[in-house]
């Protein structure tokens, strides 16, 4: 019991962590992360774009136009989202079936103006830490500890979720281990095989040689 306890709190503080990162991104570059989502969970990504100024030689704000194409891949590789965004918004998705899913940024044009490069902020959030509970409680009128009560709920189903495709995963890995095993198997039982029909060709050879030679 008490380990199981550990394992939620362990489990908790991992949800609790924020994936907040920046890039820099160059013409027609596309960069790509792998995120691995349970299913049945919601993916919210804010970011903004900067422009790097030659004159300055820092970053600020695009000019009007330039934005980010982004494209989602479930594990299938098939498209859950694609559209263009502006240089500064949220992206959100849910996923429905558990595993890598692959998310692209690029930039929508090459005509930047007054700059090489830009210069992503990315801050992923993925499943309770997705929802925005003061929006939550204004908008369903809770209180501190109705809303502390629904944290806790959603943080306990997101754990639920985590434990589940961890069970996924290591089903796929059984799975995949139990096949190479036995396509290892398969492929030693044909290398015997063949060394049995070599052998057994080499003695009928020779046994004619001998014949032929009459020395037997």
């Amino acid at each position: 019991m008490k380990s199981y306890f550990l394992l939620l709190l362990f489990s908790s503080y991992i949800l609790n962590l924020v994936q907040c990162l920046y890039f820099h991104i160059g013409e027609t570059e596309r960069k790509c992360f792998i995120e691995e989502i349970p299913d049945e969970t919601t993916v919210v990504s804010h970011y903004k774009v900067e422009l790097f100024d030659v004159r300055t030689g820092g970053f600020t704000p695009p000019t009007p136009g330039i934005g980010m194409n982004v494209e989602v891949k479930d594990p299938d590789m098939k498209i859950i989202l694609s559209r263009v965004y502006s240089y500064e918004g949220k992206i959100s998705f849910t996923s429905h079936i558990p595993g890598e899913h692959i998310i692209c940024l690029y930039s929508n044009t090459t005509a930047w103006i007054g700059g090489t490069q830009l210069r992503v902020h990315l801050d992923i959030q993925v499943g309770d830490q997705a929802i925005d509970y003061a929006q939550v409680a204004q908008k369903e009128k809770l209180s501190d500890l109705q809303l502390r009560i629904r944290q806790l709920v959603e943080q306990v189903e997101q754990i639920i979720k985590e434990q589940s495709y961890q069970r996924f995963r290591e089903e796929r890995f059984r799975q995949t281990s139990e096949s190479t095993h036995q396509r290892v198997f398969w492929w030693s039982l044909t290398q015997l095989f063949i060394l049995l029909v070599m052998g057994f060709w080499q003695m009928k050879h020779l046994k004619s040689f001998f014949e032929a030679k009459k020395l037997v």
